[in-house]
């Protein structure tokens, strides 16, 4: 009985890390986008 609730617990615990790391990817990549966006918005006002 013990063991079926480890695995599950670690089961969880995968499942929590791997939504922790796509947060910080979507976070990190969405940081990047808008500093790209920014940049280039910023060159097409100079360009005008």
């Amino acid at each position: 009985m013990t063991n079926n609730v480890i695995i599950a617990l670690e089961i969880m615990a995968k499942g929590m890390s791997g939504i922790f790391i796509t947060t910080f990817i979507i976070i990190g990549v969405a940081m990047l986008l808008s500093k790209l966006t920014a940049g280039s918005s910023k060159k097409s006002k100079e360009e005008n």
